[in-house]
């Protein structure tokens, strides 16, 4: 058979069923192999959307799935969205194509040193210089993407390689569940006596903790025991934020609502957190004890300094925990309660400084979304100021239902990460929140969605400016100076990709057009002018 043919023989064996991809003539093999497999093509209009879909998949599922570019100018492109998954532990293969490496025609036409660049972004990158490796080096990206922790693959095939004839034969390399080692007797026994002997034990839990299990048990861990959490923006989807017991999210680095009332703990169980994630200070060697509880161990830091490491199967680990009967009479948690009641008061008192305009502030957008949305509704955010307010304002009822980067934090990843959410959850609304200067960036994708006849509302914050940049100029002191913009007709715009749209100058109308948008299925765009607050209060 046909290198290529082995290449998806041996993708359909790791149980891929999507593709994401922007052609070129380097992997023409490829599109023919895939034409004949069961696996269903995705075609983006940009190579980076591809990365950003297939990687949005394993963040959903901790799955792998597979992105496709050609050569170098395709390869370039995927760089930064690779360095998106790698740095927020989503498993994600990307294929690159490349010239013949057997015997050049063209000399150094459109060659660059691919693998090299793809390095420093991946957990492996390399090159298939013969097809008859191809089983046992597919078979080892998946299980290095999908391990601990879980990041990105890049795998370059040469067209020469691609179209070569192999064995005809293939045998499906065995892909086997690894389970993680359980933590012993002993650990445990540690773990336990900490707890029992702390007075105000409280559990912070960040984005790494997102699987199921581990939702399951530790959501019984805290409302067995009463325990206070709190959240990072990235993990806002790991445990109902109804219970009473969430004291919020660290939406700021520090003097942040929740820092009073979490300095009153004097130990903090770390759940997955890893130091990409921009960190709340209260966890520095000079702050509250931390034990660090993950699947591998700590990176040290001077803002990550735990005292004690736990590192086994974490759902294990809080399994455990919920068949013992914690020893708890040393604990109080009253004086974090009591700061926890007087922040959610703050809260509601900023919101009414909000209605006397007509204007759409931040506070309130996250007011309406959690009025509109079903608990299990998605909505996926790009970057900008106003993920800072939503984090603190918009709490999260069940698993996956928002999605948020505070690792590469780079905008465009807002309508993949949305596409990618909804083509999984064909039966949920899926609202996708952005700014203007993302929209104008990465408008091409508007017409994948539509393509593939997504049900997307997409909520567009129009304030003419890079508004985050300009907030910042400000209370540095700076002048107004080069950071504004003008935009085009969005209407109009819309129209021409085939999407519906809403402009919405006043706030008021905000709310029963989102809810007449969710009842339309197609993918809709509401233009809602916006601006923000002098201070994030």
């Amino acid at each position: 058979m046909k290198a290529s043919d082995l290449f998806i023989k041996c993708l359909e064996n790791e149980w891929v069923e999507y593709i994401y991809w922007v052609p070129g003539e380097e992997n023409l093999d490829m599109l023919e192999s895939i034409r004949n497999s069961k696996i269903k093509l995705i075609l983006t209009r940009n190579e980076q959307t591809a990365v950003f879909m297939a990687a949005t998949y394993g963040r959903l599922t901790w799955k792998t799935w597979v992105a496709i570019a050609t050569l170098w100018p395709g390869a370039t492109n995927m760089l930064t969205w690779v360095a998106y998954a790698q740095l927020w532990w989503m498993p994600v293969i990307v294929i690159t194509g490349q010239k013949p490496i057997k015997k050049s025609k063209q000399w150094q036409f459109q060659i660059i040193d691919v693998v090299s660049m793809m390095k420093p972004v991946t957990k492996l990158s390399t090159s298939i210089v013969n097809g008859s490796r191809i089983p046992s080096t597919i078979r080892n990206a998946f299980k290095l993407a999908e391990a601990e922790r879980p990041g990105a693959v890049a795998i370059e095939l040469p067209e020469d390689i691609a179209e070569e004839m192999v064995e005809d034969t293939f045998v499906p390399l065995e892909v086997e569940k690894i389970r993680r080692p359980v933590i012993d007797e002993k650990m445990l026994e540690i773990l336990k006596n900490k707890i029992e002997k702390a007075k105000c034990p409280i559990i912070l839990v960040w984005a790494g903790a997102n699987r199921k299990r581990i939702s399951k048990y530790l959501e019984k861990f805290i409302t067995k025991n009463n325990i206070p959490f709190f959240s990072s923006q990235m993990w806002k989807w790991v445990v109902d934020e109804r219970l009473e017991q969430y004291l919020g999210t660290a939406a700021l680095t520090e003097k942040d609502y929740i820092h009073d009332a979490i300095k009153k703990a004097d130990l903090i169980l770390s759940v997955w957190y890893d130091v990409i994630e921009k960190p709340t200070n209260i966890l520095g060697p000079n702050w509250t004890e931390t034990i660090h509880i993950n699947f591998y161990p700590a990176t040290i830091d001077d803002v990550y300094f735990p005292k004690l490491e736990v590192v086994w199967d974490i759902w294990n680990i809080f399994w455990q925990l919920d068949e013992i009967d914690l020893d708890n009479k040393n604990w109080d948690f009253s004086e974090i309660y009591k700061i926890n009641t007087e922040n959610k008061k703050k809260i509601e008192a900023n919101l009414d400084l909000e209605k006397d305009s007509d204007t759409m502030f931040p506070r309130k957008l996250a007011n309406n979304l959690r009025e509109v949305l079903k608990s299990d509704d998605i909505l996926a955010l790009d970057n900008g100021l106003y993920k800072v307010w939503l984090a603190r304002n918009y709490p999260a009822y069940e698993t996956n239902t928002i999605l948020l980067d505070n690792a590469l934090a780079t905008m465009w990843a807002g309508l993949a990460s949305a596409m990618s959410a909804k083509i999984l959850n064909p039966n949920k609304n899926v609202v996708c929140v952005t700014g203007d200067g993302w929209l104008v960036m990465n408008l091409w994708d508007l017409e994948t969605a539509v393509r593939l006849n997504l049900d997307i509302t997409i909520v567009v914050l129009n304030n003419s400016a890079y508004w985050m940049i300009k907030w910042k100029q400000k209370n540095a002191w700076f002048g107004d100076f080069w950071l504004d913009f003008w935009n085009p007709d969005f209407v109009k715009l819309a129209l021409s990709f085939g999407a519906k749209w809403y402009k919405v100058e006043n706030k008021s109308d905000f709310k029963w057009i989102l809810e007449k948008t969710l009842s339309e299925k197609w993918i809709k765009i509401i233009d809602l002018a916006f601006d923000y607050p002098e201070k994030i209060s």
